[in-house]
């Protein structure tokens, strides 16, 4: 085992997956966000950056969204799913974090 290899403690391994559980929460907080926002201008690159956001996180959300339909109708819908996404998994963060690192 090499020693930088051998450096690489539980702390850090719960530190790294910590850190892509709140990236992937910033990803669904953009998504809410950008939800918000009627029509956009067309930006290739803007575009890219949307549909990159909402590929990695409909699928997650659509879990949700099987159980809690959005509220109302037409364009002013309320969609709920993604507040339960958020708390499901900030407590899915707790558990696998604390289960790799219980420091």
């Amino acid at each position: 085992m090499t020693p930088a290899l051998a450096a690489i403690g539980r702390a850090d391994i719960a530190e790294y997956v910590g850190a892509l559980f709140s990236v992937y929460f910033v990803l669904i907080l953009l998504s809410i966000l950008l939800s918000w926002i009627p029509r956009i201008p067309y930006n290739r690159a803007l575009y890219g950056v949307i549909d990159f956001i909402n590929d990695v996180t409909n699928p997650y959300l659509n879990l949700f969204r099987r159980f809690i339909p959005p509220l109302g109708g037409g364009g002013f819908a309320l969609d709920l799913s993604p507040i339960l996404g958020l708390i499901v998994l900030g407590l899915v963060r707790g558990l696998v974090v604390g289960a790799i690192d219980p420091n």
